[in-house]
């Protein structure tokens, strides 16, 4: 009689049987924004890194939030919070990442960080994550470092851009590769669609004026084609 009419929860008597109910409340996350966001940040920095040839474990980038937590705690410490690794091909290529902190970024911040590199002869870049505005003494302080420097917002780290299902896929040509390219078709690199440096893709792969890559396109209409561009 429970059974009838196909409704498990239903008995003879006319009252309604209470059956367990998934409340959405259960599937929060009850940790802390600012974990959430470090946690977010860190991953798509370390893929970002790994895309770019960089030597980084998997088991870091498929840290969990609760491991990350962790480790880190509801309120991770910037400092802890740095990522040192060398390219895989070159050894001598190393980068390192570094969040500022929610402070606003001033000379002294970026002096503290200056000095407080370890091994900075041996660095080739740095990441420099932003939580909040730097100022423009600031951005002049930037000669301190012999290398190059890169600025992010950890706002547009939250999400790989790469890994969006409209992003055709990009894929950065060697020296070798372009130069086979450019002979192929008897064009110069000039004569390439363009690519801003300040593209987000650029700027994902840390890519300099000059270099090229391959762009492949997938869709249901378009079909998939190839084409190439050349950062400007």
């Amino acid at each position: 009689m429970g059974e009838e009419n196909g409704f498990a929860g239903e008995v003879s008597n006319g009252e309604a049987a209470a059956a367990p109910v998934s409340c959405l409340c259960t599937y929060a996350d009850e940790g802390s924004t600012e974990s959430q966001r470090y946690h977010a940040a860190r991953r798509t920095l370390l893929e970002m890194l790994r895309d770019r040839g960089y030597a980084v474990p998997a088991s870091e980038i498929n840290l969990s939030v609760q491991e990350f937590r962790a480790i880190h705690g509801q309120n991770p410490d910037v400092e802890r919070l740095r990522i040192s690794v060398a390219h895989k091909f070159d050894p001598s290529k190393r980068i390192q990442v570094v969040f500022a902190g929610p402070c606003l970024v001033k000379v002294s911040g970026i002096r503290f960080i200056a000095a407080s590199l370890p091994n900075r002869e041996s660095l080739t870049g740095v990441i420099l994550v932003l939580e909040n505005h730097i100022t423009k003494q600031a951005l002049n302080a930037l000669d301190l470092f012999k290398f190059k420097v890169e600025m992010f917002q950890i706002t547009d780290l939250l999400v790989n851009i790469t890994k969006h299902v409209l992003k055709p896929k990009h894929q950065v040509l060697t020296e070798e590769e372009k130069q086979r390219l450019l002979k192929k078709y008897s064009i110069d690199e000039k004569q390439l669609p363009r690519l801003l440096k300040k593209d987000a893709i650029a700027r994902y792969y840390g890519l300099e004026k000059g270099q090229v890559v391959k762009v492949t396109y997938s869709g249901e209409i378009t079909g998939s084609y190839v084409t190439y561009r050349c950062v400007w």
